[in-house]
């Protein structure tokens, strides 16, 4: 059955009445669900959302009588292929997500499969529990799909991979039946063949199939070593020899089957899993440094011998992506050189010495066998960001530009760690062979080795390089008797390759059992078995030419606009929720929905702009409707791995569709709003009066399309620069001038924030630097965010002829917005004409936020506390999206915390809701408010009435008033009023 089938949309549309949840089959939906994090690409039939036991039912009905398939999705962050395919779709990730019981003292919880691991190990913190395997992708990984893949991660060596948790599964059959297995004495194995159902039937093969020894030898002789404990190749029928049904002394559990077997034998809806007490508190990583990938391998051996709870290596050509990270190359502090490896070595203990003791005594041992030329110690307060440099390695391969891309495809094999140095380099003179410099990351300790051959699949010669390589890979994994897969799964790259790695006798006995328990072929179908060759059904058409579509915004140092949605390579990090911090995705951490990802934008473009190609190849509905939430954040520019730059698309989008249908009304308010406050500014009682009058005020919201509940900005009665023109001489510098700086005077302060305008100046000048301001054009961020980019480009070029004489690392040019000030460095450069970018390029780099240029001053000493009261004061510090993605909040902190007794809190929030111009739209308002309910409001409404609450930004101080009523400060007034 193929996704196009027209006979199969009425008896779909009646399908979508009879489910609680709900059914999709529009373009955009199925545009959404085609890909996951592998190289492949198949349009579904439909997505499902369940919500009930009974709606999955009713969808494997559905597809036995429709001779379709049911491919389960959680997260999507499958690297093989797993969750694409051309049947229904059917995501758990929306409503399977509770916590449906927890045995503190027996250790172990009951889940959905939606539930996410980091989200369950909050839960189950407070009680010294955790579920222990930790994969890269955690805090968005679900269990279901763990149990699916059978992850493991970086502490496996400790405590094994998912596989050895998984106590009891409630799956529905594909005759729609459920069933819980769980353990099994050899008593009630032998009942179970008596059911006359599928299950009984299952149980009925399993033993004919394994009974005989000579089966059960061809298993021992064709598996993995039994050494190697991350082991995904086929069906995991090894484990259930370990029963006491067959060679072993344990309960017969099909689980141990299930666990790993990618939704391709039953359908799972309930998870027990066994919990670990939490480790020792603190941590400890030793990152050794070493001259070669042997060497590091070598030393793997090494700490493998010490009590370390993970092992991991990053190679030369990973780190290398890391420095070019607006966000993780903050993260490398801790790099000595240019090392060729890191192996990064955790320890744990119950105090820091006693972790640090483990460390030294690996450190002596290195040296002593001449491994290694650097070891730094990274303590506990910094192994966090150590890791998460780590955890970001793969999706930063992404970041290579053009179009060859690192493919998974090999990444994912396991050998004894004793055969991983020699393997290692086998497998680099393979890839040598093809003309490939290979890239090492790996579970060292695990002896897992994630190495990816860089290739362009949009070349035919490269993609039967794809197979090529795959083959020679999987033929040197045999030869070591190691795992083609380790932990992500066989899917459709490696499932191939199957029988080469097992014999042709057990892929039959997978192939029997396959359909035994699945006769019709409706769950998951071409993984594991019978699937259609490897470099079949890509992202990409070999042979195609990318569109390079003109644009306004300059993304040629991405190749084209194009190619930046194509940087995405599905790895799901935007799919984090509020607890893991950050920011990026606001809209999706409220509404749970994959068409509100940078992912999902990103497929969503990649799919228009690449497959149809009207007059305008931005005129697609679906676009507009997938951008639509995007708040323009900015998060993923730094958070996303990749650096796909959703605002600059979707700035870039509704310029090219507003070419075809027209700018709205609104967007011309919110674009032309500093046009609006200078005629406002004539007559600010008026005007305010007019804002904020119950009748004209809802008249003006209607005609504007603004939220009722929105308190509109008033206007000041005397803008800034009109302060200045007659203050200036009345606020001299008090001290001898330590520096002279240019204000820029952005659009929001000037008219509607004047009071901390005035109180930046007098600040700077009490602490000794002279202000200059001179006449310039607003930022034109309101017309980015509208789309209105020729505006924006007047404003920008405009900008940049004044200040470029002015501007440099003495005299630097300040600004008081974040989203204002920024533009200079964020889209000016990508923005002006040809003849001003190297200068908009210059310009960037002495262009400050008041926050950077204090914090920079009191760094350099020249702002001390001196100058500040010593008073106390508690701070909860909310930070603004633009600042954390392109700068840091860590000089707010730095100047909020300058006077001696001020005690700084910074809010986990991610962006508080407003976005600009996003929180006033009516359409937008009941989300953006959400936003601000999953962290800032609460903070906010925590604090006690003598705590302070600071925002740099103009959209957040807003976004808290309407919210929870109370004002919040910009830091510069905090600052100011602490002066003595």
């Amino acid at each position: 059955m193929t996704a196009d089938k027209p006979n199969l949309l009425p008896l779909l549309e009646k399908l979508a009445t009879q489910l609680e949840g709900e059914l999709k089959f529009d373009n955009l939906t199925k545009t959404l669900y085609a890909t996951d994090a592998s190289v492949y690409r198949e349009i579904p039939l439909a997505v499902a959302f369940p919500k009930t036991e009974g709606d999955i039912q009713k969808l494997i009905q559905f597809a036995r009588q429709n001779q379709t398939s049911l491919i389960p999705r959680t997260a999507g962050t499958s690297l093989a292929g797993q969750c694409v395919g051309n049947g229904i779709v059917v995501d758990v990730s929306r409503h399977f997500t509770k916590i449906l019981e927890f045995n503190k003292e027996e250790k172990w919880v009951k889940v959905q499969p939606g539930v996410v691991r980091d989200e369950l190990n909050n839960y189950l913190r407070p009680h010294g529990l955790f579920f222990s395997p930790i994969t890269s992708t955690a805090n968005r990984a679900m269990i279901g799909g763990m149990v699916g893949n059978n992850s493991s991660g970086t502490t496996s060596i400790v405590y094994g991979v998912t596989r050895d948790k998984v106590m009891e599964l409630r799956v529905l059959m594909s005759d729609g039946n459920p069933v819980v297995f769980g353990p099994v004495t050899k008593a009630d194995f032998e009942s179970k063949q008596q059911l006359q159902t599928l299950e009984g039937e299952i149980y009925r093969q399993v033993w004919q199939e394994l009974n005989p020894e000579e089966a059960r030898k061809e298993i021992h002789e064709q598996f993995p070593k039994k050494s190697i404990h991350r082991r995904n190749t086929g069906y995991a029928v090894d484990e259930l020899l370990k029963s006491e049904v067959f060679e072993g002394n344990e309960p017969f559990n099909f689980c141990k089957l299930l666990t790993g077997s990618e939704g391709t034998l039953a359908f799972t809806t309930e998870i027990k899993i066994s919990l670990d007490p939490l480790p020792d508190p603190v941590e400890i990583v030793v990152a050794a440094h070493f001259e070669s990938i042997n060497q590091s391998m070598r030393a793997a051996q090494v700490a493998m011998k010490h009590p370390a709870t993970a092992v991991e290596l990053m190679d030369k050509i990973i780190l290398d992506c890391t420095k070019e990270s607006i966000e993780y190359s903050k993260n490398r502090y801790f790099v000595e050189g240019d090392p060729k490896a890191l192996l990064m070595i955790e320890f744990t203990g119950k105090t820091e010495e006693e972790a640090r003791a483990k460390g030294v005594k690996l450190i002596e041992d290195l040296k002593a066998n001449g491994l290694g030329y650097a070891y730094p110690v990274i303590g506990p307060d910094k192994t966090k960001s150590a890791w998460a440099l780590r955890s970001a390695g793969l999706g930063l391969l992404a970041n290579i530009p053009g179009d060859p891309k690192a493919v998974a495809c090999i990444e994912d094999t396991a050998v004894d760690i004793e055969d991983l140095a020699d393997y290692i380099d086998e497998l680099d003179e393979i890839l040598k062979g093809f003309n490939q410099e290979p890239v090492h990351y790996a579970h060292a300790g695990a002896g897992e080795i994630h190495m990816r051959p860089i290739l362009d699949l949009k070349k035919a010669e490269d993609v039967e390089e794809f197979f090529k390589i795959s083959e020679a890979s999987a033929k040197l994994v045999k030869k070591y008797k190691g795992s083609l897969s380790g932990e992500h799964g066989d899917g459709r790259v490696r499932a191939p390759f199957i029988p080469l790695m097992v014999g042709e006798k057990n892929y039959q006995l997978f192939r029997r059992i396959k359909y035994t328990w699945d006769p019709d072929n409706i769950f998951n179908p071409g993984k594991i078995v019978d699937t259609a060759p490897m470099n079949s059904s890509l992202r990409y058409e070999p042979g195609m030419k990318t569109p390079e579509p003109d644009t306004v915004l300059d993304f040629s140092g991405v190749g084209g606009i194009l190619r930046l949605a194509e940087k995405c390579n599905g790895s799901g990090d935007c799919r984090k929720l509020p607890i893991s911090g950050g920011t990026m995705c606001p809209s999706y951490q409220a509404t749970r929905n994959e068409k509100d990802t940078t992912r999902g934008r990103a497929n969503t473009l990649r799919e228009f702009l690449t497959k149809d190609k009207p007059s305008n190849p931005f005129d697609h509905p679906e676009i507009k409707e997938a951008l639509d939430l995007c708040l323009s954040c900015k998060g993923c520019t730094a958070e996303c791995p990749s650096n796909v730059d959703m605002a600059s698309m979707k700035a870039e989008f509704l310029y090219q569709y507003q070419k075809t249908h027209g700018i709205p009304l609104r967007s011309k308010a919110f674009a032309y709003i500093n046009d609006l406050n200078k005629l406002g500014a004539f007559v600010p009682g008026l005007a305010n009066f007019s804002l904020s009058n119950g009748i004209s005020g809802s008249i003006l919201k209607k005609v504007l399309g603004v939220a009722p509940k929105r308190n509109l900005p008033a206007i000041s009665r005397e803008s800034l620069r009109q302060w200045f023109r007659k203050n200036e001489a009345n606020y001299p510098v008090t001290r001898p001038i330590i520096k002279t700086v240019y204000l820029f005077v952005d659009e929001f302060i000037n008219h509607n924030d004047t009071e901390i305008g005035i109180k930046t100046i007098k600040l700077l000048r009490k602490l000794g630097y002279e202000v200059i301001m001179v006449d310039h054009e607003e930022s034109g961020r309101s017309a980015l965010s509208k789309g209105l980019l020729k505006k924006a480009k007047g404003h920008a070029n405009a900008n940049v002829k004044i200040f470029k004489g002015l501007i440099n690392g003495e005299n630097p040019l300040i600004g008081i917005e974040p989203s204002a000030i920024l533009s200079f460095r964020d889209e000016y450069p990508r923005l002006v004409d040809k003849d001003l970018i190297e200068a908009a390029k210059k310009l960037k780099f002495h262009t400050l936020l008041i926050d950077e240029f204090i914090g920079r001053e009191i760094a350099a000493g020249n702002i001390t506390p001196e100058s500040f009261t010593k008073d106390s004061k508690r701070i909860k510090l909310h930070g603004h999206c633009h600042q954390k993605a392109l700068s840091s909040l860590s000089w707010t902190q730095k100047l909020l915390s300058l006077p001696l007794n001020y005690e700084v809190e910074v809010i986990p929030s991610g962006c508080c809701g407003m976005a600009g111009s996003f929180g006033y739209e009516a359409e937008h308002y009941e989300l953006s408010m959400k936003i601000g309910e999953m962290v800032l409001f609460p903070a906010v409404r925590e604090a006690s009435e003598n705590t302070l609450i600071a925002a740099p930004g103009t959209s957040c101080r807003h976004q808290i008033a309407d919210g929870t009523g109370k004002k919040a400060l910009h830091p510069v007034e905090i600052l100011y009023q602490a002066l003595k």
